[in-house]
């Protein structure tokens, strides 16, 4: 955890990538120390999204592979998640990329739009959106509350 705070921007968006694959991490935590340390909130969220958006892209990418045995065997995403996802997507369409930071949900999301074949820009748009404002939100609750 060490090398995400020494090497500070670079280590935060190591960390939003790595929190947004399919791989369990977390980069609320970084980001808030850099916040409290006086990094730009700006520029940390700007990073943050960027990295967390690249990893959502990874995830599309595995799912337009049709890599759903790696993500249960490497990965280790269950079925049931898989399942979820699918259905969400059926039930609500692309607008519920929008909720892809959620913990759990997020990453199956991210897949499920790939082996959906979602039109790309549309998936880029409202996962960042959704990022962006995640970020936003935990920016404001470190920095004024």
């Amino acid at each position: 955890m060490a090398f995400f705070f020494e090497y500070s921007y670079w280590g935060l968006l190591a960390a939003s990538f790595l929190a947004a694959t399919v791989l369990p991490f977390s980069s609320e935590v970084i980001l808030g120390t850099l916040l409290l340390n006086g990094y730009s909130p700006v520029s940390l969220v700007f990073i943050a999204t960027i990295g967390n958006v690249a990893g959502a892209v990874v995830n599309y990418v595995l799912g337009v592979a049709g890599a759903v045995v790696v993500l249960k065997k490497i990965f280790r995403v269950s079925q049931q998640d898989l399942t979820g996802a699918q259905r969400r997507f059926v039930k609500y369409g692309m607008p519920c990329l929008i909720f892809s930071w959620l913990p759990v949900i997020g990453d199956p999301l991210t897949v499920m739009a790939g082996l959906l074949r979602v039109n790309f820009f549309g998936f880029l748009i409202l996962v960042t959106i959704g990022k962006l404002l995640r970020y936003v939100a935990v920016s404001y609750m470190v920095l004024v509350l």
